[in-house]
């Protein structure tokens, strides 16, 4: 097994492009250098070690949010093909610094997600989705999912140390 705290994810390999070995991944990072910008990155194989590759380029497809990436080694469609669903990832410790309300994916995964103004614990955080607007996965104690808007209003408080996060839902919206 791998030491997951290592490693973060960026992005999924998801399908080839052409024949010639380009390949489409869906990124989760905010930062479009990551996938543009040429030189050393890892793909990463569940369960097992990150493999080092070198990006030769990347382009973002217009309009959409997937990037079609050139990888050395990588020549022909039937070896894209057999990247598919494996991760690119970062070293944990290159992460860019963030400003105080800016946070990394890999930080809000996994927080107690607390309500009231006894903080009671009312689930976790499974995911955030990015879109138009971020939204968090909640899995509620009682094992259902919900979405909520990851704006201040409805999460007023997020203590990354502490590892957990207050919300401020509006009425009816944990019910959806």
């Amino acid at each position: 097994m791998i030491d997951k705290p290592k490693w973060m994810s960026i992005g999924e390999i998801v399908a080839p492009q052409g024949l010639k070995g380009d390949i489409r991944l869906k990124p989760c990072s905010d930062f479009p250098e990551r996938f543009t910008k040429p030189g050393k990155r890892w793909i990463q194989k569940t369960n097992e070690l990150p493999t080092e590759i070198i990006l030769n380029k990347g382009t973002l497809i217009p309009g959409k949010s997937i990037y079609v990436l050139s990888i050395e080694g990588v020549s022909n469609r039937s070896s894209a093909e057999e990247i598919i669903g494996w991760k690119l990832v970062i070293p944990i410790d290159s992460r860019p610094n963030l400003s105080n309300d800016e946070y990394h994916y890999f930080d809000l995964v996994g927080l107690e997600a607390r309500r009231g103004p006894d903080k009671t614990v009312i689930g976790y955080v499974t995911d955030l989705i990015k879109g138009g607007n971020d939204l968090l996965e909640i899995e509620l104690i009682e094992g259902k999912k919900v979405l909520v808007p990851f704006v201040k209003e409805i999460v007023p408080e997020i203590e990354i140390k502490e590892k957990w996060l207050l919300l401020n839902p509006p009425p009816g919206l944990l019910e959806l």
